[in-house]
């Protein structure tokens, strides 16, 4: 298991991630508990793109509970549907919002964030989790993101 992460200083985002991937890989390697992978993760993340905030949710008895993450304090419970989180999860799919207070029930843990990308992470064909990414810049997400945030979370084994 790897125990540091080498930060690109790239400007190029796909380049970040591609750098950032196989680390995050060799951290996960040989660990398996859940709550650590998913701690490193969210700090890798943080600690690369310098994000506002960068966290797991869990799907647990219907909805979603906060789990590991870097970052000021967050919501702690999302209901399926509500939200970024909400929708991705009851969507099934990576959501990409430019300016979160254009999205029709946003939930704001922060006032700070300004775009958010939420990519679910399945486990047996069903949601587990989502990876939940904030900024507090607008337009901060793309398709280059989405493409590295799907990959990445694919190596989280539930």
């Amino acid at each position: 298991m790897a125990e540091d992460l080498t930060i690109t200083a790239s400007t190029d985002k796909a380049e970040q991630y591609q750098s950032l991937i196989p680390q995050v890989e060799a951290l996960l390697t040989g660990e398996p508990d859940l709550i650590a992978n998913l701690a490193n993760i969210s700090a890798a993340l943080k600690e690369q793109f310098k994000w506002f905030w960068v966290g797991f949710y869990l799907v647990k008895d219907n909805e979603l509970v906060l789990g590991p993450f870097q970052g000021p304090v967050a919501c702690t419970r999302i209901a399926l549907g509500k939200g970024v989180c909400g929708a991705a999860w009851q969507q099934q799919q990576t959501l990409i919002v430019p300016d979160v207070e254009l999205f029709p029930g946003h939930i704001a843990c922060s006032s700070l964030s300004r775009s958010e990308i939420v990519v679910p992470v399945f486990a047996n064909g069903k949601v587990v989790a989502v990876l939940d990414v904030d900024s507090e810049l607008v337009d901060q997400f793309d398709e280059t993101d989405a493409l590295y945030l799907e990959q990445l979370v694919k190596l989280v084994k539930f």
